[in-house]
């Protein structure tokens, strides 16, 4: 870990990701305290308000507080990006590990589903799904999830592939210690290090997709707040009411940017390779 935060800290521009990710999460935990008012409460008498003392980032069409819907819309924003990552993070791991340890069958197996999933445009395929089954917060974290584990798949296995030959492993086998016992004991530990990048940045894909649902209409569902739907009211409003679009526009690239930033950080420092 010491050596970790020595190459880490060396990144100005990962730790300005990790301030911004750090921030993110405190707004989103902290979200009743900061929040000024009901995110969802109508004032007919603040309709599209433009910032000032008493709305920071003005109103809606409904005379919702901007500013308060931005901050519980992180809640929904990173709740969405951490449980499907978490799911295609599974996903990933069982698949690729699977396919690395076993070649033959199974690795074939596995390999050409991945080949059939990336050869599907991704984010029309979660717009059919969603579409199908349903536009709410549950269902979209699933569908993210599920249609996205391709490349820590595909991570994973080539990991393995380096790894089950090592020297460990090989002594492992010798002893007749059992394959499971291998592969999320022995292997796997050490095949995680990229899965950790690909976690990060897979927060801030799914944190963007979660985004242009919202803002099509089949993501997090009014009177929920959202980012995605917050824009989706300022493009009704454009001409004059620009704080709907600029805001939410502004924080959607902070955050993005901030997980990439990040992301970029922790495979320069996990990176043996990159370190001097």
């Amino acid at each position: 870990m010491q050596q970790f935060w020595r190459h880490f800290r060396r990144n100005r521009l990962a730790l300005a990701g990790g301030v911004i990710v750090t921030a993110m999460l405190a707004v989103a935990l902290l979200a009743p305290l900061l929040a000024p008012y009901d995110p969802s409460a109508i004032h007919v008498s603040a309709i599209l308000m433009p910032p000032s003392s008493g709305h920071l980032l003005g109103t809606d069409a409904l005379g919702r507080d901007v500013f308060s819907r931005m901050i519980y819309g992180t809640q929904i924003s990173l709740l969405v990006g951490f449980v499907a990552v978490g799911i295609a993070v599974l996903i990933g791991v069982i698949v690729g590990a699977l396919a690395g340890y076993y070649p033959g069958w199974i690795d074939t197996l596995f390999m050409r589903l991945v080949d059939i999933m990336l050869s599907v445009p991704t984010f029309f395929l979660i717009l059919a799904v969603v579409a199908l089954v349903g536009p709410n917060l549950i269902n979209i974290m699933i569908v993210i999830g599920v249609t996205s584990w391709m490349g820590v798949a595909r991570l994973v296995r080539g990991e393995f592939l380096a790894l089950k030959e090592s020297d460990y492993v090989l002594a492992a086998r010798a002893l007749g210690v059992p394959a499971y016992r291998i592969i999320f004991s022995h292997i796997l530990p050490n095949a995680m290090a990229p899965v950790y990048v690909s976690t990060i940045l897979g927060v801030a894909a799914a944190v963007l997709i979660e985004s242009s649902l919202s803002f099509l209409g089949l993501g997090v569902q009014p009177p929920t707040p959202s980012w995605g739907n917050i824009l989706t009211d300022g493009k009704a409003n454009i001409e004059i009411a620009w704080w709907l679009s600029f805001f939410p526009g502004i924080a959607i690239l902070i955050t993005v940017l901030g997980y990439n930033l990040l992301g970029e950080g922790l495979r320069d420092a996990l990176d043996p390779r990159l370190k001097k």
